[in-house]
């Protein structure tokens, strides 16, 4: 499991994550959620060691992540980021592959060249496996770094804003895929979200910060509640069931 114990990160004079002590459970779905500025992203990035806590110890399955090599926590934790930097030019195969970095340092073996196709396969990119990135749709190209992410068959994968720039039909495809890739393969997927209701209908356990803190966590029916929203987001929220789904409209 990641325990998080007093994690800080301030920028400048600014406290950005205040302290948070966490555990996220093994296994299943788990978002992140919150109001902008919350420190949601930056928490992400710290688990994974994109980026240096100021005080305070994460672990992963009890191994620290300040302190462990590079090469061993990348066999443990993937994460993909909001802002992904690569050459359009690259195919779905080779982005694909860059999963397997860790493990092959580049030089593919056959049991790498395995974990691709059956990554690609899982997320039905056959088709499109030769194609470059700037020839794919949003969807399709969001759909290659997951599969980039799966291929690195790390135990825990974090997504941060997964859905930014996707419509609905390709977020709910996409929050299926993450859900059905945590159940399939027996993973802890980790998701930063807006959407409460993505939340509420995809996720198994649910944490909330508000202005750096961790502000509650627990399952959706205790989390998707009207007085916990509005306090988090100061705004009036309403809960109503639908299809045995929670549903948080504001008003």
């Amino acid at each position: 499991m990641i325990e998080l114990s007093g994690v800080t990160k301030s920028f400048g004079n600014s406290v950005v994550v205040d302290g948070v002590t966490l555990t996220l459970p093994k296994s299943g779905l788990t978002s992140i959620i919150g109001p902008n500025g919350a420190g949601k992203s930056t928490l992400l990035s710290m688990i994974a060691r994109l980026m240096p806590m100021d005080k305070g110890l994460a672990t992963v399955d009890g191994l620290d992540v300040s302190r462990t090599s590079s090469d061993k926590l990348a066999q443990r934790i993937a994460i993909l980021r909001q802002d992904n930097h690569l050459t359009p030019r690259l195919t779905v195969f080779d982005l694909v592959s860059f999963g397997r970095y860790p493990y092959s340092k580049g030089r593919l073996t056959p049991d790498d060249r395995a974990h691709i196709e059956k990554a690609v396969g899982y997320l039905g990119l056959q088709e499109l496996r030769d194609r470059f990135l700037d020839e794919l749709s949003g969807g399709q190209r969001q759909r290659a770094f997951i599969a980039m992410v799966l291929c690195q068959d790390t135990d825990y994968m974090l997504f941060d804003e997964p859905l930014n720039n996707l419509d609905i039909s390709h977020s709910v495809s996409m929050m299926k895929l993450l859900r059905s890739s945590a159940r399939d393969f027996a993973k802890t997927v980790v998701v930063v979200l807006h959407d409460i209701n993505f939340a509420s209908s995809y996720s198994d356990h649910i944490v909330v910060m508000r202005d750096g803190k961790l502000h509650a966590q627990g399952t959706p029916a205790t989390i998707i509640r009207e007085d916990v929203l509005t306090e988090i987001y100061q705004t009036e929220f309403h809960i109503h069931e639908v299809k045995g789904k929670l549903i948080a409209s504001f008003y």
